[in-house]
């Protein structure tokens, strides 16, 4: 009965069941075995010592003292005559009645002489017809200054206006203006209107809706007071009341050359396009063929402007002489003042002023540098004394703050340097 079919089929059965089975592999959550997942990476940690700290302060002390203090001497070469006039239209005397001192407050200078009187004195004439664009004139205020050179300066001379409490880096204000546009393409008033302009994209003349070209906070707001090249009073060698002008440039290198990169004349017609809200005394018509749009590309004023100052007090270039020094004398200035500042408590004034290898007036640097060398050397005095004085072992267990020994306690344990304390009955 052993070989019937029925028998041999079950130990077919049997045997493929008693068949060694696969063992099941288990997820490990242990981390690949690398140096970088085993935490086996090299490190390297410098070790303060002595020896190694007191020569790197007084090295840096001898290295920085020298350089803070050519930083300094550097400022001190610079010449710099600065006279704010924000106050000419009420406070100075009338043109027609001569000229009156300015206040002490509003003159700062640096000359090299130290016996150098400026004498700053101003006036202002009322209601004086100014020419702003070719067949426009406006009526406005204008401000003559007049004041001593007490020696020669430059050249470089540079001339700059400059501004207090006036924010252009505030955020909207730095971000209002049309990138696209001021690269001379055609932008429709949808198109500034979804700009960064807001809210001076445009406006609605006879129905029509049309863009400001420029638009946004920036262009709107350009400084516009206009002032002359420095006029020499009685110059050498000059009969009777002849005047020789110091002759500056102020449109031609004023700018970054990479900001002048940035722009380009718009090819928009006249009638697509209104000038900004404060540009309508000068384009009272609009734009037209015979007072056009300006040239963006060759306006560096229009430029110097543009590029936002970081802080609420800054200083723009506005004309400059590279060629000839400024010779000493009595020298005036004529302002048209339009820009208003003490709407928002800001000032204005004009800065003439040279420069050094390092720049402009500034003894910030300078100052800094000597400081933070002098620092560094009574830092090193003090930890050379000390370590002298009062040497520690390098290495020393026994500083380390588990094995400082505390005061012992009544019925308290006591501490010991492997910082383990003895429980009654050990000892």
């Amino acid at each position: 009965m052993s070989d019937s079919p029925r028998g041999g089929h079950t130990d077919s059965i049997d045997s493929h069941d008693s068949a060694p089975n696969k063992p099941d592999k288990k997820k490990s959550r242990r981390p690949a075995n690398t140096a970088f997942r085993q935490q086996r990476l090299k490190a390297w940690q410098p070790i303060l010592t002595p020896k190694t700290v007191l020569p790197l302060f007084f090295a840096i002390g001898v290295i920085f003292a020298p350089i803070g203090g050519l930083l300094l001497y550097a400022s001190t070469q610079v010449q710099e005559i600065r006279l704010d006039y924000t106050h000419c239209r009420t406070d100075a005397p009338d043109f027609n009645k001569g000229f009156g001192p300015m206040r002490g407050s509003d003159v700062e200078t640096a000359f090299k002489s130290s016996n150098s009187s400026i004498d700053a004195q101003w006036a202002v004439q009322s209601g004086v017809n100014i020419t702003v664009n070719p067949g426009v004139n406006v009526t406005g205020n204008r401000c003559y200054l007049r004041f001593n050179i007490p020696e020669s300066m430059g050249p470089p001379v540079l001339f700059y206006y400059q501004l207090t409490n006036f924010y252009q880096n505030h955020r909207r204000y730095a971000d209002s203006f049309d990138v696209d546009q001021l690269k001379g393409h055609n932008r429709s008033y949808g198109d500034i209107h979804s700009g960064k302009c807001t809210p001076l994209y445009g406006e609605t003349v006879d129905g029509v809706k049309k863009p400001y070209y420029p638009c946004g906070l920036i262009a709107n707001s350009m400084f516009n007071d206009t002032y002359t090249s420095p006029e020499l009073l009685n110059p050498p060698g000059g009969r009777g009341n002849e005047t020789r002008t110091y002759r500056m440039e102020n449109n031609t290198n004023i700018a970054w050359s990479s900001d002048r990169e940035l722009y380009n004349p718009t090819t928009q017609s006249l009638s697509e396009i209104v000038p900004p809200p404060n540009w309508r005394e000068r384009w009272p018509d609009g734009y037209t063929k015979e007072n056009p749009p300006p040239n963006l590309k060759t306006w560096e004023a229009f430029q110097v402007w543009m590029r936002t100052a970081g802080l609420p007090t800054f200083s723009k270039l506005y004309q400059r002489n590279d060629t000839v020094a400024m010779a000493e004398g009595r020298y005036q200035i004529a302002i048209d003042d339009f820009f208003p500042t003490t709407e928002y408590r800001g000032t204005k004034s004009i800065i003439i002023t040279t420069r050094t290898v390092v720049g402009g007036r500034n003894n910030f640097l300078g100052i800094a540098y000597i400081v933070v060398a002098g620092l560094c050397i009574v830092l090193g005095v003090i930890f050379l004394a000390s370590h002298l004085i009062k040497p520690r072992k390098l290495g020393d267990h026994t500083y380390l703050s588990w094995n400082n020994v505390p005061a012992s306690k009544p019925g308290g344990s006591t501490a010991v340097a492997s910082g383990r304390e003895i429980r009654p009955g050990e000892a």
